[in-house]
Parts: C-alpha cells; structure tokens; sequence
C-alpha cells in the first residue's frame, strides 16, 4: 500500500480497521536482495547504505525538494525528457550513468547547489528494492544516517509485520555494511541494547574496502564511505509515495530524535 501524495493518507480496508486501537507484537523479518524485497510484506524498509539511501538523506539535507526514486535508467531519463529542469543523480556497478549530473556519491554532490531542487534517482540496489517490493503495505528507505529515525517512525505506527530488506551489491550479493543496519533496526524496535560502532568500524576492511583502494576513488571517494557510515544523524525518514502520473517519490517526513548532521 504506497501513499497517495495528495492526501498523504493510505486507503485502510475493514481488516485494517479492525486493528486500529490494538497494540500489536510485531513481526520483525530481515530479507535479502532482490528476492528478499519481492517477498516484503507489512511495512518494509528497503535498506542501502553504500550508497543510494544514504545519499538520498543528504540531498535532502542541502536543500533538495523532492527525489523521484526510479527503477531504470530509460524511466530517468524519460522523466528528464518530460522535466527538464530535473537533474539525473545515479550510477550502474558504481559508475556514473551517462549523461546524468551527478553520480550515486554524497561527497561528490557536496558543493552542489541542491536549493529547492528536484531529482530522479536511480541505482543498481536500492532503488530496484523499491519497484520490486510489490507487496508491501508502506515503504520506507533505511541507511545508517537515519536508522533511528526509521525505528521511531515504526514504533509508533505499530505494524503487524515489518520486513527490513538488506539490498546488497546489486541486489544479487549480500552486502555487510546493509545487514548491519537492518540488525541495528531491528534491535531498536525490540529494545535492546544496540552498540554497532565496532561493526561499522570493521566495514573498513570488510565490506567498505573499495573505498580506500586509491585506483577507484573517481567512483567511490574514501569521503563516502565516512558520510554512509555516520549514524543516526537525520531526524527524518523518507516515505515513498505513488504519484498522480505513476511515478515515486521518496518523501522526507520528520521522526522522532536525531542529531543535526553537517551536510
């Protein structure tokens, strides 16, 4: 069930009526990949930390207006087409697509002047967790910057099922640094204790490593690999929301506490 963008509010059938009230013990999942956001029921958090949904936090943090999530990069470019004044931000295997403005790098849209800007989004994971998630009721993107805040946002709706999609490289292989934030979610929304700073640490060498390699810096800046691994900096979570023409929109919504990040 995505949100209709203008009302903001999902349709709610009569199942779902009768749970308004009730507290519910929820059913936490964590899934994997492609497959694992094909199989995402209730709400579900598409997770990509390296890079797409992290980035997505910090474009709206300097200023961005809206970003369109999109599957393909002939949709985004489509999109383009139709939108001129959009820009093209995202990558295929880590490299920038041809002809788009920016690639799938914080550090690398730093300086950019996103002031009101509207952008289209497309990446090799992270976004194809999102048009994959067919069945999900509600979708929220998950990173570290804004793990908490995608807690607290999941708290208090209280879903019955909530299903954490760790999307991988490429959504074909696992990928560390995305279970690690899936786990770090899931223990804030049981209320345990949840020390990850020696797992993100340890992602230096063991899943992060490409951004040290000093051949691969034009695709993945060593800067990017610090601003992903931040967390719990942005008090927002990104909603995404079914437009009037078809197409998505991750909508930022403000939850719950977090520190300010220096964009």
């Amino acid at each position: 069930m995505l949100y209709n963008g203008k009302n903001n509010k999902p349709t709610i059938n009569k199942q779902q009526v009768k749970r308004i009230g009730r507290k519910n013990s929820m059913e936490i999942r964590i899934l994997e990949l492609i497959e694992g956001a094909k199989k995402a029921e209730g709400l579900t958090v598409i997770i990509d930390v390296f890079r797409a949904f992290s980035l997505e936090c910090y474009l709206y943090a300097r200023g961005a207006s809206a970003v369109f999530p999109a599957g393909s990069v002939e949709e985004a470019r489509h999109m383009k087409q139709v939108h001129p004044e959009y820009l093209l931000i995202g990558e295929r295997w880590g490299r920038r697509c041809e002809g788009f403005d920016y690639g799938n790098s914080p550090s690398q849209t730093r300086d950019a002047d996103l002031s009101g800007k509207k952008i289209v989004h497309t990446t090799s994971a992270g976004t194809q967790g999102i048009v994959n998630a067919v069945h999900a009721e509600e979708i929220l993107t998950g990173s570290l910057v804004n793990a908490r805040a995608v807690a607290d946002y999941i708290s208090r709706r209280q879903p019955e099922t909530v299903s954490l999609v760790a999307m991988g490289n490429g959504g074909e292989r696992t990928a560390r640094e995305d279970v690690i934030c899936a786990r770090y979610i899931k223990c804030l929304l049981e209320g345990r204790p949840c020390l990850i700073d020696e797992e993100i640490r340890s992602l230096k060498t063991a899943g992060g490593e490409h951004f040290f390699n000093p051949h691969t810096q034009e695709i993945y800046p060593q800067e990017d690999f610090w601003l992903c691994t931040k967390h719990d900096i942005f008090p927002f979570v990104l909603r995404v929301e079914k437009r009037d023409d078809g197409s998505l929109e991750s909508v930022k919504i403000d939850s719950g506490e977090g520190r300010d990040a220096e964009s």
